[in-house]
């Protein structure tokens, strides 16, 4: 039986179900093609702001009123705004699905934007902007991203600046929305004890009618920049390294390889960085590697938190893993290990049906089709020690590294040299 269904509408709006049948619950996702990329740089965070307004009131309920509905019936209801999409979501019990998504559709197809709602929405995003000031960890990795796409649309904070966001008035927010909130750049999703007709009934009923404006928006190529660069914050305690490199697009054929050696590399408890640096060395409390992949690139970067005194040699450390990988291939054993943990990470990772629910978006939106499990484990088990060691030759180009450090750094200096991992 297939389990998971497609339908697009003649405005262009595209449904996407999977039945699972064993389960009480529903998610429901109604997503974007767009994010905080899609942003001028005079724009930067208005795509944010649109989805905490969003949730401020409609023509038909007041926030209080959202609120006390969705708590009623014992459900969730959420939003995110990223680089690439923006998604409202709710989750419910299945026979409370028609008012949830009578609620969520209200949200996206009335919407307020009261003036007054503004202003305060405008101050509650300036205390967040704050919050990633005072949270060096968010902070390094967002100064990082900013130096490593600078000057461009990725690079930018999806919250926005305090001066842009002060800037942005009912206007500009209005025709942002009315831009890129039309049936052709919108996914509905929905995963759970479901009938495709009956979701796909619902969905009809309220946006089956909605006329859809092909925007002809074209996200601008991304290119990046290996900058180095030392931020001092003098109330900090410890100094926090951001280091990175070029890696590839969210759909590149190679991109199994990127996940497994970014496991082997930082992904997990027994990855390398965590045993050598953390367990052996105790020279952190904090440190791993992570993938930001997007539509046409992407960067591989690793964290780690430590004192002044350590700083230089744990850069050292870090540069020594990769210089291991580019020069050794990986042994059988952690090969294994490093398959059988994303694949497991995986597989866990989709227990849920509000995680089925995003999977599903997600690849329609970057593959334009449905990849099931066994595809994927089937794709993890074709990648070899060689074209592990391959991928880090490729990524590990001194000249390419990026480099963020902040903290108290009393005149700490880290030069290219330091990075050399040939």
């Amino acid at each position: 039986m297939n389990t998971i269904k497609k339908e697009v509408l003649d405005n262009g709006l595209t449904i996407l179900t999977e039945q699972m049948p064993h389960v009480r619950s529903i998610s429901m996702g109604v997503w974007l093609k767009i994010g905080s990329r899609s942003e001028t740089s005079e724009l930067n965070g208005v795509a944010h702001f649109i989805e905490h307004l969003l949730f401020k009131g409609t023509s038909h309920r007041t926030a209080e009123e959202i609120a006390r509905q969705v708590d009623s019936i014992g459900g969730h209801l959420d939003a995110f705004t990223a680089k690439e999409t923006i998604c409202y979501s709710t989750k419910v019990l299945d026979e409370h699905l028609p008012i949830a998504f009578d609620i969520l559709s209200d949200l996206l197809l009335n919407p307020k934007f009261d003036p007054g709602d503004m202003e305060k929405e405008r101050s509650v995003i300036l205390e967040e902007i704050k919050m990633v000031e005072d949270t060096p960890d968010d902070l390094v990795h967002e100064i990082f991203m900013q130096n490593f796409w600078k000057d461009q649309p990725l690079g930018r904070p999806i919250l926005g600046t305090k001066q842009t966001v002060g800037r942005l008035d009912r206007d500009k927010v209005l025709d942002f929305f009315k831009q890129f909130y039309t049936p052709d750049d919108l996914i509905i999703s929905a995963a759970g004890n479901l009938e495709h007709e009956r979701v796909a009934e619902l969905i009809v009923d309220k946006f089956g009618k909605v006329k859809t404006s092909r925007n002809g928006h074209v996200d601008v190529p991304a290119h990046t920049h290996s900058r180095i660069s030392m931020r001092n914050k003098k109330e900090l305690e410890q100094v926090h390294i951001c280091l990175g490199v070029p890696s590839h697009s969210l759909s590149h054929e190679d991109r199994y390889v990127c996940y497994i050696l970014n496991t082997i590399l930082g992904g997990g408890m027994s990855s390398r960085l965590f045993q050598n640096i953390r367990e052996k060395e105790g020279l952190v409390y904090a440190i791993f590697s992570g993938l930001n992949s997007y539509r046409d690139t992407g960067c591989l970067s690793i964290y780690a938190g430590t004192s002044l005194e350590t700083a230089e040699r744990v850069v050292d450390m870090i540069i020594q893993e990769l210089r291991n990988l580019k020069q050794n291939p990986v042994d059988p054993e952690e090969l294994r290990r490093a398959k059988d943990y994303l694949k497991g990470s995986l597989m866990l990772g989709l227990e849920s049906t509000s995680s089925r629910m995003s999977n599903l978006a997600r690849q329609e939106m970057y593959f334009g089709k449905y990849i099931s499990l066994d595809e994927l484990t089937s794709s993890i088990e074709k990648v070899t020690a060689e074209s592990v060691q391959q991928m880090a030759n490729t990524f590990f180009d001194t000249r390419q590294i990026a480099l963020t450090v902040l903290g108290n750094l009393e005149g700490l200096k880290i030069s290219r040299e330091r990075l050399d991992c040939n």
